[in-house]
């Protein structure tokens, strides 16, 4: 049931060795102003093989001829969803229009689960991780006066995509957020059971699962490589903030029956947080009533901001 419900909310990627390098340079092709501090890219990108967006909030004063740089605070969207959706669906705008701080949101696919798809073995496109964390990363370091002070949050699958990135890659991350992540993608898993790959099926048809992860079995290192649980060593030094709802219909509403995505979430947040506090890694939670959806994602936000800002600034 977890692992059936996970997939639901989307999971996919590649390798086991670690991040790869694009083999070519990612390029801007397009720029639009789409409100006074909104700036949509257009990148056509190697590892994606075709063109993808990315949604920038830009801070106060900024300018891409200045001496300066900025920190940057990346938010990843969920799944069936796109880089649109945290301006939006939230007032992310608003929250941030007064801080010193560069918002990049890029577009994470459908079922993207923010990984490097294994493709049956053959890898290639789409390798999301490598498009955001070394093609999207270094177009901002080099054109868009982004620095090198970094923190990330995401719900759903971006809240996966959240702690995979924190972990994976090192130092990249002064502080990681996840709302309503899948951050034990085995958690219910038996061995023989092909169930996790029912859930991506169903919500984005004509995808073969195995494309993702490969077979928890078979592909079992992969899914461990890409696995926040079995990661969660890696997250030392990482100011940590896991949020999560129980299903159950909560202050700011939702449906009176409860709802299964955000409640096997939940199961997931309780894994993942005692596995890094016997680790002693410390984490900051928020587990209420509430479901999967963005009224509690906003609060969520507003509710973990000064807390991403302190660490961009420490």
């Amino acid at each position: 049931m977890g692992a059936f419900i996970l997939l639901f909310s989307l999971v996919c990627t590649v390798r086991t060795s670690g991040p790869v390098m694009a083999s070519a340079e990612a390029t801007v092709v397009n720029e639009t102003m789409v409100a006074s501090r909104t700036l949509d890219l257009t990148v056509e990108s190697p590892a994606m093989g075709g063109r993808e967006k990315v949604r920038l909030l830009l801070p106060p004063g900024w300018s891409r001829t200045a001496s300066r740089t900025w920190p940057t605070l990346w938010l990843m969207h969920g799944g069936v969803d796109d880089y649109t959706s945290w301006t939006r669906d939230t007032d992310v705008e608003e929250l941030t229009a007064a801080s010193d701080v560069l918002v990049v949101m890029p577009n994470g696919g459908r079922c993207g689960n923010y990984s490097d798809w294994w493709n049956l073995g053959q890898g290639g496109p789409p390798r999301w991780e490598t498009f955001h964390m070394t093609e999207v990363r270094q177009i901002l370091e080099r054109d868009y006066r982004a620095g090198t002070a970094r923190v990330i949050a995401g719900n759903s699958m971006g809240g996966l995509g959240t702690m995979l990135y924190a972990a994976r890659f090192r130092g990249m991350f002064r502080a990681a957020v996840a709302f309503s992540g899948y951050l034990h993608t085995l958690y219910g898993h038996r061995p023989g059971d092909d169930s996790a790959g029912w859930g991506t099926s169903f919500a984005c048809p004509g995808t073969d699962w195995r494309r993702v992860w490969g077979d928890p079995d078979d592909q079992a290192a992969i899914w461990h490589a890409h696995n926040p649980y079995d990661l969660a060593d890696r997250l030392r030094g990482v100011r940590l903030r896991v949020a999560c709802g129980n299903g159950q219909r909560g202050s700011l509403g939702g449906s009176i029956l409860t709802d299964p995505i955000e409640a096997a979430a939940f199961d997931h947040a309780q894994a993942f947080t005692a596995r890094l506090r016997n680790l002693g890694i410390p984490v900051t939670t928020h587990f209420y009533d509430g479901q999967h959806d963005w009224p509690y994602w906003q609060r969520e936000l507003h509710l973990a901001y000064p807390s991403l800002m302190e660490a961009l600034n420490r």
